[in-house]
Formats: C-alpha cells, sequence, structure tokens
C-alpha cells in the first residue's frame, strides 16, 4: 500500500503545524496572562467565567466532533446516546482480546511474576545468535553493527507499571463511579468491569509497541509512544506519510489534554477538596493552594522519568492502599449487605433495574465510565511503559495489562460497592460524583472526608506528574530534542497549575478531554495495522521464557 502523502509535502505540512502550534500556544497563553492582571475585571467576574466564556466557542465544536453520539432507543422506551470514540475503544479491546486469545487472563499471572522480576535474567542472557535483534534499522544502518537499543531503559518493570497508574488511578474511580451507578444502576457495576477486563488487552498492545519502536537517545535517554510507533511502524509498511500524519495529530492532542484535564482539572479538584475541608473561600485561597502544589509538581518533573517514576512507585501503593483500606472497613462493618449488593449488581446487569431503565441504557452506563477511568486505548500509557528497561517488548506489554485491571476492575469496584452497600446508589438529594462518594463513606466513617481530601491531593498530584511526561514526550516530538524545549514546556506546565487551582474552569476542560480522547482514533489505527508485530514480539518473548 503507497502512501498517498509525499515526502516535500508532509515536511511542509509539518513545518506548518509547528508554526500553528506557537501561535495557538501564544492566543492561549497572552489572554490568560492578560486576565491575570486585569485585577478589576477579574474582582468582579472571577476568572473561571472569564476563560470559560473565552473557550466555550471552542470547546463546543470540539467537544461535539470528538463525543459524537450514537443515539439508540430500548425496550423500556427510554432511550439514551453514547459517544462513538467510546463505542470505538470498546470494539477495539474486544477484538484485541480475541486476536491474543484472551491474552488478559491467560498472561495475567505472568504479569505478576513479570512484575516481580522472576524473569529478570532474561534480559540479561547473551542473546542467541540466529535470533534476530529488536532493533529499530534505519536506512543504511549494517544490522551486525548495530546494538540492541531495547537493552536501554531508564526505570523498572514495575516503576513503570506506578507511574502508568498513577495517569489513571485518580478521581474517575471516586466520582465516575458514582455517576454510572446514579444513572445506571447498581448493574453498571458489572459492566464497568467487563469493560476493564477488556481494555487489558488494548493495554498490552500499545505498550508493547511503545517499547519495540522507542528511541534511546546518546545519553540513554528514553523516547517513546504512539508518536514513535506510528511514525515508524507504519514507515515499515509502506505508509510513512499516513504515521506521520497520524503522529503529530496525536502529539497535538496530547499536549493538549496534558495542560487541561491532565493538569488544570486535577489542580482544580484538588484545590476545591482541600479548601472545602479548612472553611477556605476565594480565589487567593486557589492561588496559594497552586502555587504549593507547582512547586511540589516542579520539584519532581523537572528530574525526568527517573524522579517521576521513583515517586509513583510510593505514592501510587499508598494512596491506593489508604482509600481500599477505607472501603474495606466500610465493607466489613456492613457486611451482612454484601450477598444483597452483588445480587443487584449481577440483576441490574441483565435486567436493566436503575434510573435510565433497559439493559443497553445500563450496559452504557458502565463501559462508559470505564472507558474514561482506565484510557485503554487511548495511548497515553505507552509513553510511560516505554522507558522500561527491558530488551524484550512484549514483557512491558503484559506488565501493562495489569493497569486496567488495577484501576477499573479493583479499584471501580470497591468504590461501587461501598455506595451500594451504604444505600446510596439510589442518589442523594443535591449530591453527585465525588461529594455522593464522600457522603457514602462518611455514612459509616464520619471523618472520612479528611481521608478523601488526601486521596484526592494525592491522586491528582500523580496524575499531574505523569501526565506532564506524557505532554513533554508530545512537545519534544514536534518542537525537538533540546535543554530548552524541554525547560519552556516544564515552566509552562506549572503555570497551569495555578491557573487550574484558582479558576473553576468547566469549559477548558471539557476541551482538554476532548483532546484526550481523539488521541484514541490516530492510536487505534496504527495499533490495528501493526498487530502482526505485536505477535511477533510476544512470540519472542514467550520463547525467551520457555527457554529459561
Amino acid at each position: 500500500m503507497k502512501c498517498v502523502f509525499s515526502t516535500q509535502r508532509l515536511t511542509k505540512f509539518y513545518i506548518h503545524m509547528k508554526k500553528r502550534l506557537l501561535l495557538l500556544l501564544a492566543s492561549v497563553l497572552i489572554p490568560i496572562l492578560t486576565f491575570a492582571q486585569e485585577t478589576a475585571e477579574t474582582a468582579e467576574r472571577g476568572w473561571d467565567e472569564i476563560i470559560n466564556d473565552a473557550v466555550t466557542p471552542a470547546t463546543e465544536f470540539i467537544f461535539n466532533i470528538v463525543f459524537y453520539p450514537w443515539v439508540y432507543s430500548d425496550m423500556a422506551n427510554t432511550g439514551g446516546s453514547m459517544p462513538y470514540v467510546i463505542i470505538l475503544l470498546l470494539g477495539a479491546a474486544t477484538i484485541f482480546t480475541i486476536y491474543f486469545k484472551f491474552i488478559n487472563i491467560m498472561k495475567f499471572p505472568m504479569a505478576i511474576n513479570v512484575v516481580r522480576g522472576k524473569y529478570d535474567d532474561i534480559d540479561s542472557h547473551t542473546p542467541d545468535p540466529n535470533e534476530k535483534l529488536n532493533v529499530n534499522v534505519v536506512d543504511g544502518d549494517i544490522i551486525d553493527t548495530i546494538k540492541d537499543e531495547a537493552e536501554e531503559g531508564e526505570v523498572s518493570h514495575f516503576q513503570a507499571l506506578t507511574a502508568a497508574l498513577s495517569g489513571t488511578v485518580g478521581l474517575g474511580n471516586i466520582s465516575g463511579v458514582a455517576i454510572a451507578i446514579t444513572v445506571g444502576g447498581p448493574g453498571a457495576t458489572f459492566w464497568m468491569i467487563v469493560a476493564g477486563l477488556m481494555g487489558m488487552s488494548s493495554k498490552f498492545a500499545e505498550c508493547t509497541l511503545g517499547v519495540k519502536y522507542r528511541d534511546v537517545g546518546p545519553d540513554g535517554t528514553v523516547y517513546g509512544g504512539p508518536m514513535y510507533y506510528l511514525s515508524k511502524g507504519l514507515k515499515e509498511r509502506g505508509m510513512a506519510g499516513l504515521g506521520k500524519f497520524l503522529a503529530v495529530f496525536f502529539a497535538v492532542m496530547c499536549i493538549g489534554g496534558s495542560f487541561g484535564g491532565g493538569n488544570m482539572f486535577q489542580a482544580n479538584q484538588a484545590a476545591a477538596q482541600f479548601n472545602s475541608m479548612i472553611g477556605a473561600t476565594g480565589g487567593s485561597a486557589g492561588v496559594v493552594f497552586g502555587l504549593v502544589m507547582a512547586v511540589f509538581v516542579a520539584i519532581v518533573i523537572l528530574g525526568g522519568i527517573k524522579r517521576i517514576a521513583s515517586v509513583t512507585e510510593k505514592v501510587v501503593p499508598f494512596m491506593v492502599g489508604i482509600y481500599l483500606l477505607a472501603a474495606l472497613v466500610v465493607i466489613v462493618m456492613s457486611i451482612g449487605q454484601l450477598p444483597a449488593a452483588f445480587g443487584m449488581i449481577f440483576d441490574g446487569a441483565f435486567t436493566g433495574a436503575g434510573v435510565t431503565g433497559g439493559f443497553i441504557g445500563v450496559l452504557i452506563q458502565g463501559f462508559r465510565r470505564a472507558a474514561f477511568s482506565n484510557e485503554a486505548g487511548v495511548g497515553s500509557a505507552a509513553i510511560a511503559h516505554s522507558a522500561v528497561k527491558t530488551k524484550y517488548a512484549a514483557s512491558e506489554g503484559i506488565v501493562a495489562l495489569l493497569e486496567p485491571f488495577i484501576d477499573t476492575v479493583v479499584v471501580c469496584t470497591i468504590t461501587a460497592l461501598v455506595i451500594i452497600i451504604t444505600g446510596f446508589h439510589t442518589g442523594a438529594e443535591g449530591l453527585g460524583g465525588v461529594d455522593l462518594t464522600s457522603a457514602a463513606f462518611a455514612s459509616v466513617i464520619p471523618w472520612f472526608p479528611y481521608v478523601l481530601t488526601i486521596a484526592v491531593v494525592l491522586f491528582a498530584f500523580s496524575t499531574m506528574i505523569s501526565w506532564s511526561y506524557y505532554g513533554l514526550q508530545s512537545w519534544l516530538y514536534l518542537f525537538g530534542r533540546s535543554k530548552v524545549n524541554e525547560y519552556v514546556y516544564k515552566v509552562l506546565f506549572c503555570l497551569f497549575v495555578v491557573v487550574g487551582a484558582a479558576a473553576s474552569l468547566g469549559a477548558v476542560t471539557d476541551f482538554s478531554d476532548s483532546m484526550i480522547f481523539a488521541m484514541a482514533i490516530p492510536n487505534l489505527i496504527g495499533v490495528f495495522l501493526l498487530l502482526p508485530k505485536v505477535k511477533e514480539e510476544l512470540n519472542r518473548y514467550m520463547d525467551a521464557v520457555n527457554k529459561g
């Protein structure tokens, strides 16, 4: 298949995109800095109204495209809708699960063993001289003189997993579950679990490709993610122009998502929860919180992926641990309600019990929340997993399949059980999302809102440092790998932490959410086209494991 894009046209397009991106960045930053200086207007209207008014038209346009809905009707004649992008994510996950013969289930024990280090010695073995090296051959290279790039890396399997988990385990596990259950009923929990299990296969495929096609700099720094397997992988298939276009499109969306949903939204929600606990009000409280958060974020992200991974390997187990511990306390104290809760989950999954009515409505609510929570198929996690130390790409793909399991099957299910056991699954007047989850916990543990505050701040912090790495990798792909470009991005990222904490940026976060899910379109196109490469890597790794 020959690509329709010529190299000359693609180069012009790439240069044009760079200029447009810089202009777009300037058009976003200048108004924000101007708003900060216009104190009189800010005092009268507030940053949230000013910024929302400025970006609402663009937000609505992009949001309506990315989340264009499939409208359905069910037997209960209630009907509903589901964005096509969610259908794409779930359809791809189903295909990958079948293509790889239910790898999400069959290789689950192996995934745990890889994280435990059981197969680490395989990476230190001398390669079989008859084995094809896992390298990216460039025109003119002599294969016998090329170093196996896949032996390089910056972090361990466990660190790569926690770095990726920190980007997905967050407020969606707390507020998103409450939304799914109050709208779709307890049965939505069952379909969240199903979607999480299928998403494990998507994470395996994209993270395997992330390691296979990564670049390793002279200083050992790793550059990886969908940008690289889209451009390199599709070039191998004779579609260089298409691959470059998809890679640039992905990188642009990833940068936008890192500043918005991966940064401002997280800072805003953490500031709101923290300030409500200490009784602070006003925009100045948000600014102070944002400045403090920005300092901590800067300390971590200036150290690169090694420091990010060293922080996430401690923060992620701790934050998930304290949240699950509180949830287990609630469940144990209401243990008599547990059988009835599971009964409502399974009955509701197939009978359609819930506010929406109808089997399809319940199924959609579960699938939608799972996709938003674990981001399987979006491609973001492949950036973090690419930095792992291994020469077998599939080894990290197998590790990555644990991510949706922990995020959706474990954390989301525990949250759902707490809400159902405490009777809050029918909703509570004036409460929704994180407030509803907090109230459910507080009905058994009165002091839980304080624990939730710690969890929310840690979830937000860990998400921000991971998304800073995702955005940085995309930024360097577009504008070049230099220290100047690296620090420009990191400074901008920290500035957006303060902006996000100081205002309620509904329209901005809708815009960024749109860009995050738009990442799935080029990513899944590439993964579909490169599935045979993933299977080759899986067979290669399994051969190494079997040889011991």
